[in-house]
């Protein structure tokens, strides 16, 4: 035993410091574990930043941060209170960036933290809670007191209640007002006024003055308003919390959806891991009524799931052994054994969760503007309340009288209502969008979608089903074999129908070599030492004729063997007729430009009521009318495949569907999970209606500013019914914003799928 206290000492010392080393490497860890490769050389990473609350918040963290070694851009979004960094990982680490937002004052927890989110949450509003308690009991006991100051009660009387209300404020105050004063205190540090400066100025000039006045026995003193002002100023912001956190991010909703670990099948049997020990290849049990905690391939067992979260569709699923799943995924029925390939931020469920995080935090052009404007306010704040202060003091009132007003200008001139005007809006849309069922890849698409003047379609896999099926072939099992080959590479509708219909029909696919498909024309290799090409009618060297005019088709053509037509028939995809008159409805050019022959083009065209349609367009000519047409008012691109992906990234805006080919879907601004098409008119009509809901918002702040400041200057206002104006203008501008989610609810006949089950929403 060592009794020397030196040797504890030094031992508790070392067992401590090695215990912090720990805690650090730990917390270093989940914070690379959050971060995500977007390219070569970029990664990205987000926080959330619990202390974040005004305009002036976002400016000082993208400010500040873009300066930081190894960041090349840096987002932040006042709604959900995120953090997105896309960095260098050559030159920096993710918790080197956590550090650097931490010494501009932000505590900061990893993005995909739901627990710690939520638990910073949650002390958020019983620390405000208990604060804005504090405030009111305080106020009211000192507002009675003031009764007897108010009913003319003798100076000596009148000095002791100012004494006793003093007494009862002045902890009040540094208690209840703490959330401003450390939020403006950790602004100046960076060197930045944020929206909470002039409000930690007010309150402590009120408290001031009022002190002053009681110590040479003056016959007014506002303790009352001070404790009624910070009472105010904290049930405005506790409102404002709970409204923004109604339109807060469907992403965290999302990733409720994943549990937390899965039993994991190993050498010993199963036995329950958490779901950062999972790692691809795992083998994992699915009991009935669980959850899905990773991407996989069933091995064993068949169920229905309920895939709702992401494809919208309400319909179970049936799976068996072979069938790919995705985590969130509801196992309804019976136990599955799976191979997981996808853990974690990989996984599908991470991936829409990490979109949907990223379009809320990009900002349009207007949300930087506000933002921009929002920056210089603060600093024109003071020097509004400087002016006043001067100029009553230079008209002839004392100090004292000079000085509420000027309080009154600081706090009525903060500007939260037009820093929450574009973001509150732009978030509750993109949630809005996400219960529609369509995921919003970049935040600033919905700005430009707002003024699109024409909508292009292309014709298989988007306003058909994607599904076509193969007519009886008439061709020799030859050509039936070098067919399924060449169909089983291509992302082609027509060529995946066939590969299908090859595999259901027992064809056996020949042997095929140095294989390429072409974007727009087909697929081509070698078999049995012969160039064979599957594609249209021009690149199989074919000559259309009227078997095939009015069909769908592709040809093969295997050496100078004679074409081979393969026929195809393709429904209309589910609500494409009444997609093409809503948008016809808005006042949007609606046209179609398909790659397909024009007979089947024309026929779907008449079929849907599009009048203008263009057949045999290649990638060149896809993109040259999307982007004549992006020129002539702004154009929506909607398609699907290969072919589609210049289209897609040359258009103002561009909608893919997830059946979508890779490249497609990563070119366009937005994809739909589900297979109803509605949602595309849906989603135009729900940009038009944030955009004025944005403008009305600024309106508001406008209006608001226009009013209450000259009322302010003037001395109409007193401190208190400033705070009461500065809370209600930001509350009026959120509940604006919230009225987008319910304009964006799909009617019960019109209902185009529900991406998140109850549990998410």
């Amino acid at each position: 035993m060592d009794c020397c206290p030196t040797g504890a000492a030094l031992d508790i010392a070392t067992r401590d410091g090695g215990a912090a080393r720990a805690g650090a490497a730990a917390r270093a860890g989940a914070f690379e574990h959050a971060a995500r490769d977007l390219r070569p050389g970029e990664r990205l990473v987000q926080f959330i930043a619990p202390a974040m609350h005004c305009g002036a918040c976002v400016s000082t963290l993208e400010r500040g941060l873009r300066r930081a070694p190894g960041v090349l851009s840096a987002r932040a979004n006042l709604t959900a209170k995120r953090l997105a960094l896309t960095y260098d990982p050559a030159r920096a680490k993710a918790a080197d960036l956590a550090a650097a937002v931490e010494a501009l004052g932000y505590a900061v927890h990893p993005a995909d933290d739901a627990a710690a989110t939520e638990a910073a949450e949650a002390a958020e509003a019983r620390d405000l809670l208990t604060r804005m308690g504090v405030a009111g009991f305080a106020a009211m006991n000192v507002m009675l007191l003031s009764v007897s100051v108010w009913s003319g009660a003798e100076a000596a009387t009148r000095d002791l209640m100012h004494w006793i209300s003093a007494m009862i404020v002045l902890p009040v105050v540094l208690y209840a007002g703490r959330p401003f004063f450390v939020s403006a205190l950790a602004g100046l540090r960076a060197g930045r006024l944020n929206m909470d400066a002039p409000i930690s100025l007010a309150v402590i000039l009120a408290a001031a003055l009022s002190l002053s006045e009681t110590m040479r026995g003056g016959p007014e003193a506002f303790f009352d308003a001070c404790a009624m002002l910070l009472f105010l100023l904290l049930v405005g912001r506790y409102l404002d919390r709970l409204m923004r956190a109604r339109a807060r991010s469907a992403a965290a909703g999302l990733m409720r959806l994943q549990p937390k670990g899965a039993m994991v099948i190993g050498a010993d049997g199963p036995a329950w891991a958490p779901l950062e020990d999972i790692a691809p290849g795992a083998r994992v049990l699915v009991a009935a009524g669980e959850r899905l905690a990773v991407d996989g391939v069933v091995e064993s067992g068949a169920s229905d799931l309920d895939v709702s979260h992401l494809t919208g569709e309400s319909a179970p699923q049936a799976t068996g052994p072979g069938a790919t799943v995705h985590a969130g995924a509801l196992n309804l029925s019976g136990p599955l054994t799976l191979r997981a390939t996808a853990v974690g931020q990989a996984s599908s469920l991470g991936e829409i969760a990490a979109l949907m995080a990223e379009a809320e935090s990009a900002k349009s052009r207007v949300a930087r503007l506000a933002d921009q404007a929002a920056t210089i306010y603060a600093p024109v704040v003071h020097l509004a309340a400087l002016a006043t202060f001067l100029g009553w003091m230079w008209l002839g009132l004392d100090a004292r009288e000079a000085g509420f007003i000027a309080i009154a200008v600081l706090i009525i001139t903060c500007p939260c209502a037009l820093g929450l005007a574009a973001p509150m809006a732009q978030a509750t849309a993109a949630g809005a969008l996400f219960r529609l069922g369509v995921m919003l890849k970049d935040g600033a698409a919905l700005e430009r979608l707002a003024r699109v003047r024409h909508v292009v379609f292309d014709k298989t896999g988007t306003l058909t089903a994607g599904r076509p099926r193969l007519r009886a072939p008439q061709a020799s099992p030859q050509a039936l074999a070098a067919a399924a080959a060449l169909a089983g590479v291509s992302r082609h509708p027509l060529s995946q129908a066939l590969a299908v219909w090859a595999r259901g029909a027992g064809v056996r696919a020949a042997s095929a070599q140095d294989v390429a498909e072409h974007p727009g024309l087909g697929v081509e290799g070698m078999i049995g030492g012969r160039r064979a090409r599957l594609g249209g009618a021009a690149w199989a060297g074919a000559a259309d004729d009227g078997a095939a005019r009015e069909a769908s088709a592709v040809w093969l053509r295997l050496g100078e063997d004679p074409p081979v037509a393969f026929l195809f028939d393709d429904a209309p995809r589910p609500g494409a007729a009444e997609t093409v008159a809503a948008l016809q409805g808005a006042g949007l050019s609606v046209e179609v430009l398909s790659g397909d022959r024009p007979g089947p083009v024309a026929a779907l065209a008449a079929l849907l009521g599009v009048a203008q349609w263009r057949a045999q367009a290649d990638p060149q000519a896809k993109i040259a009318r999307v982007s004549a047409l992006s020129a002539m008012g702004g154009a929506l691109m909607v398609g699907d495949g290969v072919n589609d992906a210049p289209a897609l990234a040359a258009a103002t805006v561009s909608m893919a569907p997830a059946s979508a080919a890779d490249i497609g879907r990563a070119a366009a601004d937005m994809v739909f999970m589900g297979e109803d098409l509605r949602v595309v008119a849906q989603a135009q009509a729900l940009a038009v209606r944030t955009r004025a809901v944005i403008l009305q918002n600024f309106a508001i702040a406008a209006g608001y500013n226009c009013i209450a400041v000259p009322l302010a200057v003037s001395g109409h206002a007193s401190p208190l019914v400033a705070a009461i104006a500065m809370s209600s203008s930001s509350i009026v501008v959120v509940a604006n914003a919230l009225r987008l989610r319910v304009a964006a609810r799909p009617r019960d006949a019109q209902r185009a799928g529900r991406p998140l089950t109850e549990a998410a929403a």
